[in-house]
């Protein structure tokens, strides 16, 4: 395990564990332990339930950790230091979290809001600001839907506006929550690529999938949740049989 302060780390955790499942009588996670290199594209698998999405939000702050530690960049996660943390990670939250009225353009912007001043609105923006989140669109091949309001837009694309939205915050690491979930096999593929080409790119990528197979065609490694606990971490292509079906959530 890697010192907590390591810049080189993406995100160190060291035996974080929640506990605001009483009612079940234990911590939604247990003891979780792992260091993941910036660089790295990772995947998260396991049963619903598991503890995968609770995970990514304990790593921004969204979810009160009750025991063990988290750094992030080498930062430790607290109070004091989210600001700092969220200008270094960007989160794509399941379903997109787009605002259906606004245009793509706009929702982009979305993802400046923590770093202007409080009585700055979407038209105040600087030219600046709207020329990177139009270069953003573009770059995901949207450059011609900039102006349509997210609500006519096809799934994959407003997955690929939310994408944009959190590129806009300059992340060096992205966590993604279930990007796929619901789109069509070309659009799933078309998100999966765009994430691949970020990681490629340098950003280090923390996805929560479903499908192993999809894990095993763009992730270098998995780590599978059962109940709260790390029960594999590695290469997906190790998984099989009863992994298998735990890391698919079958």
């Amino acid at each position: 395990m890697q010192e907590s302060n390591n810049p080189l780390a993406a995100i160190v955790c060291q035996n974080l564990q929640t506990a605001y499942l009483a009612a079940l009588q234990r911590p939604i996670l247990n003891r979780v332990n792992f260091t993941i290199q910036m660089g790295e594209f990772v995947t998260l698998l396991g049963l619903n339930g598991a503890g995968k999405s609770t995970l990514l939000r304990s790593l921004v702050g969204l979810v009160p950790i009750h025991q063990g530690s988290v750094a992030i960049a080498g930062i430790p996660l607290s109070s004091r230091n989210l600001p700092q943390i969220r200008q270094k990670m960007g989160m794509l939250f399941q379903g997109g979290g787009l605002i259906p009225q606004l245009s793509a353009v706009d929702n982009v912007l979305c993802g400046r809001l923590g770093h202007v001043s409080s009585w700055r609105t979407l038209t105040g923006f600087s030219n600046r600001d709207r020329r990177h989140a139009l270069e953003l669109l573009d770059q995901l091949g949207l450059k011609d839907w900039a102006s349509q309001k997210t609500s006519r837009l096809s799934g994959g694309q407003q997955q690929r506006v939310a994408i944009a939205r959190a590129l806009i915050q300059s992340p060096k690491i992205l966590l993604v929550d279930e990007p796929i979930a619901g789109l069509d096999v070309l659009a799933a593929q078309q998100v999966m690529d765009t994430l691949a080409q970020l990681n490629y790119d340098g950003i280090t990528i923390v996805a929560v999938l479903h499908e192993l197979a999809i894990a095993a065609n763009y992730a270098e490694r998995a780590i599978v949740l059962d109940q709260g606990t790390v029960i594999h971490d590695g290469s997906p292509h190790q998984l099989s049989g009863h992994f298998q079906t735990q890391a698919s959530g079958t």
